[in-house]
């Protein structure tokens, strides 16, 4: 019986018991019935999660209801009521942080929507080319700055979009690039005293222990500036990039992303198909080459390529319908987008002394996988294009489609052997090259019937982008220098949004993660049970007592590892309005500095990598593919870094 059990379930049933006799311990230990509960509950929690018996999201959810029905079952348990009342169960539904998220999430879709994240990710690749080594710290390096003046959750939804096109045209996955990401966001919130929720609430609750300190005859302790906590941030966003750069080969998975997925599965179906090897390349035409002055129509034919865009000049940049066309001229110094097969690109390119790109750089944004690609589309019977060719109707300016092939009982003719001249029939199939937006034009046209339905259906919206950039500029300054809630201030970029038609209101439903959002609004309650059975209390007591006569130093390293502990099982912020007035008592009483031992609290409810219970790893958990083992591996050794960094930089600094 024992050996049809799979090593994945014996490996949960072990620790599952393992979880339940720790749980009969701490309930003979801890000093009340409620404590034993909750504790019962969060290593059920920790458990669930640390297995994936079932989805994050799932189990966060079950948590809630758990919580929920103590209030039912309260007599049984031996409690006087439910661990968490009922009136306030759904609480985090309606929490600052969740609501933020949403409009972090629509805000971010917005500026995807007007093409601002594309030429984002154009200039990353530009400038880290396609290397994970090079695209890794330019990614992180940025999103770590800008999270460093906003909420690190919105700096990394916005950032998602850009992640997701550099992946597609680079070829790296997403779960190569998202990580790294996420956890420089998370890292850069720590760079000034307004990057994190923690950080922007220690201020407050040092004034509040300046009360005490003051009524006890003490020196009460100075507020920190807003670039205090920066040599500490720095050396951290560092440290996490430098991690990811030399151990990401060995800590991030390497799974490929469904659109990839997608994308190679289309180009092996063209292949298996219809025999076509084509590929899409990038060559400049230099002033001496023999192919100045030529119009497309005298090489396309006998060297069987297509020109599917062209760079004339500095601002005559052609693609798509009204662009390409057969009597339009190659200049000196045009850059070439071509769709051949390898063998005839490199005798074109001989022939006429080209320079054939490594990869694609004029056209890396207008010729990307999620802009433009191979399709198939068929002639129907009632098309007003039978008996004409490709030349008569001049297909590629007229449709904004390039012919590769043409597919006619049961043979298929390529570039070469005349297909723009042969006169189309009821159920020609084409093989052709477009962009994404023009054969969603097609899908219109009667004269067509696209076959090729798996393609990005995105309607950008360029024209929009003056009103993207007016409310999103407006949320950051009711972020940064205002009073005004988190969530109100990025709800007014998201409705800024789509009132002013950047976005529309079905757009900015599916933009939102509801994954996400239920994973975090389910967690909010147990750590409100957490924090109000005392079991909170109760823990950072145990801990702190036996750190007895140790170094100040030492002190201040449990301090951290607690604070560390408690920002994996409930809100950050949570667990720095319970840590900072311990940590404040105990710096007083062995001689430390208690002001570096608050913001000792404040920096390490950062150290969030070891779950997915941070706003940001569960923002990218889902696009990454992550499972909770991923983050478990990475985030280990990030966590470790991040003590080690930030213990030394703050003995060295203050």
């Amino acid at each position: 019986m024992t050996e049809s059990i799979s090593p994945r379930l014996r490996n949960r049933l072990i620790a599952g018991a393992a979880f339940v006799a720790f749980a009969f311990y701490l309930a003979s230990v801890v000093p009340s019935v409620e404590i034993a509960w909750v504790s019962a509950i969060l290593l059920l929690t920790i458990y669930l999660f640390a297995f994936e018996i079932v989805g994050v999201d799932v189990a966060a959810i079950t948590i809630m209801v758990l919580l929920g029905l103590t209030s039912l079952l309260a007599p049984v348990m031996g409690l006087e009521q439910g661990l968490v009342p009922t009136i306030h169960l759904f609480d985090g539904f309606a929490s600052n942080a969740v609501i933020s998220i949403i409009a972090v999430m629509i805000i971010g879709a917005g500026l995807d929507r007007t093409g601002l994240m594309s030429r984002v990710a154009a200039l990353i690749l530009r400038i880290g080319g396609t290397t994970e080594k090079r695209i890794i710290p330019i990614i992180s390096g940025t999103v770590g700055v800008i999270s460093s003046f906003m909420q690190n959750v919105g700096a990394a939804a916005l950032f998602l979009p850009v992640v997701s096109r550099i992946s597609a045209r680079s070829g790296i996955p997403m779960s190569r690039l998202l990580m790294p990401m996420g956890f420089c966001a998370i890292l850069g919130g720590t760079v000034t005293m307004v990057g994190s929720s923690p950080l922007i609430l220690l201020n407050d609750l040092i004034l509040n222990s300046n009360k005490v300190l003051a009524a006890q005859g003490m020196t009460p302790m100075e507020p920190w500036s807003l670039f205090s906590v920066t040599p500490v941030g720095l050396a951290l966003v560092a440290t996490g990039i430098i991690y990811f750069v030399l151990a990401g080969r060995y800590v991030l998975p390497a799974r490929g992303d469904e659109k990839a997925a997608v994308g190679a599965n289309t180009m092996q179906y063209f292949r298996e198909v219809y025999g076509i090897d084509y590929g899409v390349y990038e060559v400049a035409v230099p002033a001496d080459s023999p192919l100045v002055g030529k119009a497309l129509d005298e090489i396309e034919r006998p060297e069987r390529v297509r020109v599917i865009a062209m760079l004339r000049g500095p601002d005559d940049l052609r693609i798509g319908p009204g662009a390409v066309a057969r009597d339009v001229g190659i200049n000196a110094g045009s850059v070439l987008g071509i769709v051949a097969s390898p063998k005839h690109l490199r005798a074109f390119v001989d022939k006429y002394g080209l320079v054939l790109r490594d990869d694609l750089e004029t056209f890396a944004d207008s010729l990307a996988a999620t802009k433009a690609g191979i399709a198939e589309v068929v002639i129907p019977p009632g098309s007003s294009l039978i008996g004409k060719s490709a030349r008569d109707v001049w297909m590629r300016k007229t449709y904004g489609i390039s012919m590769v092939a043409l597919h006619r009982q049961g043979e298929t003719y390529r570039e070469g052997d005349g297909i723009r001249d042969m006169p189309l029939q009821p159920g020609d199939t084409l093989v052709v090259h477009t962009t994404w937006d023009a054969l969603a034009r097609l899908e219109k046209d009667r004269n067509f019937v696209v076959v090729t339905t798996e393609y990005p259906h995105e309607e950008l919206r360029p024209h929009k982008v003056p009103h993207a950039a007016v409310f999103f500029s407006i949320a950051l300054g009711l972020v940064l220098f205002t009073d005004v809630l988190l969530s109100v201030a990025l709800l007014t970029g998201a409705i800024g949004m789509i009132l002013s038609g950047v976005l529309k209101i079905e757009e900015a439903y599916r933009a939102v993660s509801w994954k996400t959002v239920f994973l975090l609004a389910s967690l909010i309650p147990l750590g409100q049970a957490v924090e109000t059975s005392g079991t909170a209390k109760w823990i950072a007591e145990q801990t702190l007592s036996v750190m007895g006569e140790m170094p100040v130093w030492v002190i201040q390293a449990a301090v951290a590892v607690l604070a560390t502990f408690f920002t994996l099982v409930m809100s950050n912020v949570g667990a720095t309005v319970l840590l900072v007035p311990l940590a404040v008592n105990i710096a007083i009483g062995a001689g430390g500095n208690p002001a570096v031992f608050a913001l000792t609290v404040a920096l390490a409810t950062s150290n969030s990598f070891l779950i997915p219970t941070h706003q940001v790893n569960a923002l990218i958990m889902g696009p990454g593919g992550y499972r909770v083992p991923d983050f478990m591996r990475a985030g280990g050794i990030m966590t470790i870094l991040f003590l080690v960094v930030m213990m030394a930089m703050m003995n060295l600094v203050f």
